[in-house]
């Protein structure tokens, strides 16, 4: 039995606007690091013990700042207690003994509103990807693993929230915000290939498939991965002189950085010489579609070094910092859309197929 038009668009509809949703919540969080927000709400789900955060100081207790940095602790606690049973004594002891999960965080309307909103959008998305799982049950006859990825991604998303919670609990200890970073990514490229995937009927053809190149797209997805996970460690180091130094004397953050920095910088040399000879190869294929994307992966790396030149030699404008993530997660979606069009593309060059939605 075909899949039916109405319940084919729905899916696809409902499934590119989560797609982008989740690449909206990442410029969020971005903004939420960019502010100093991460701990505006000092507990999850709730924030500051309520569904509706305080707009006044004057609606907390007196000693609101010991019972929440206790609630993390205790907490913390019991995390450590779970990894020490299955074994990751090291890694529970990292949580437990990093000093910044005893810095007590003094109530600040703006910050907390700001902390507030990205959890808000954070349920919505949740809300979101239910409806993709719901409405992609008819690909159980058509296309099981259509279902399957936008379930997955909607188990992905409840740990991804979990994860959240031990963010805020350990006082966003590095090592947790860089694996809530990648979580995302990987979410959203599996939504991106659950959706495509239910379109690929739509894709263009007209060539054949070069392993040269398939190797080639990976290795430029991959790569960004790792250049976003790199870029991630910066951005905690970065936290952790504003703190050190007060948030103040920006413009001597860039000098205080370590390896990771330059690591950052210098990668970032060779992926822009890897894209633009991936590009040369992708605009032979005079595929439209692929054409498109190139374009678009070409802006994005341009506006990623712009961006990167201005925060090295600018003292890291704060507004910038948010842009920097987003479109390097962009990027990441424009590579990994760039290898699932490729892919199908040129299957049906080999293989024409005609899929009709009845």
């Amino acid at each position: 039995m075909a899949i039916k038009s109405f319940q084919y668009k729905r899916f696809r509809n409902i499934g590119v606007l989560t797609v982008f949703a989740v690449y909206f919540l990442i410029l969020v969080g971005g903004i939420v690091r960019s502010t100093g927000s991460g701990m505006g709400c000092p507990d999850w789900p709730k924030c500051f013990g309520s569904w509706v955060p305080p707009t006044d100081v004057s609606q907390l207790p007196d000693d609101y700042l010991e019972v929440y940095k206790q609630q993390r602790i205790e907490k913390n606690q019991k995390l450590a207690g779970y990894l020490d049973g299955l074994g990751f004594e090291k890694v529970s002891a990292t949580i437990f003994s990093h000093p910044s999960q005893y810095i007590e965080t003094e109530f600040n309307v703006t910050k907390t509103w700001i902390e507030y909103i990205n959890r808000l959008v954070g349920a919505l998305i949740g809300i979101f990807i239910f409806l993709t799982v719901v409405y992609s049950i008819p690909y159980l006859k058509e296309d099981k693993p259509v279902f399957y990825l936008s379930l997955i991604s909607f188990l992905l998303v409840g740990f991804q929230g979990w994860l959240g919670s031990i963010v805020v609990s350990t006082n966003l200890l590095p090592v947790t915000i860089t694996i809530h970073m990648a979580l995302a990514l990987v979410i959203v490229a599996m939504l991106q290939y659950a959706v495509a995937r239910a379109n690929k009927d739509q894709v263009l053809t007209g060539y054949s498939f070069s392993p040269k190149l398939n190797l080639l797209l990976w290795s430029l997805a991959l790569l960004t991965f790792g250049q976003i996970l790199i870029g991630t460690q910066v951005r905690e180091e970065v936290d952790l002189i504003s703190f050190t130094m007060g948030g103040a004397e920006r413009a001597s953050w860039v000098d205080n950085l370590g390896t990771s920095f330059y690591i950052h910088r210098s990668f970032s040399i060779l992926l822009a010489a890897l894209h633009i000879y991936v590009a040369l190869l992708l605009y032979r294929l005079q595929n439209r579609q692929i054409r498109i994307l190139t374009h678009v992966m070409l802006a994005l790396v341009g506006a990623e070094i712009v961006i990167g030149i201005i925060m090295a030699y600018f003292a890291i404008p704060p507004v910038l910092q948010p842009l920097h993530l987003t479109f390097a997660a962009l990027l990441f979606g424009v590579q990994f859309q760039l290898l699932i069009v490729y892919y199908y593309a040129s299957r049906k060059a080999k293989t024409p197929q005609v899929v009709v939605h009845n």
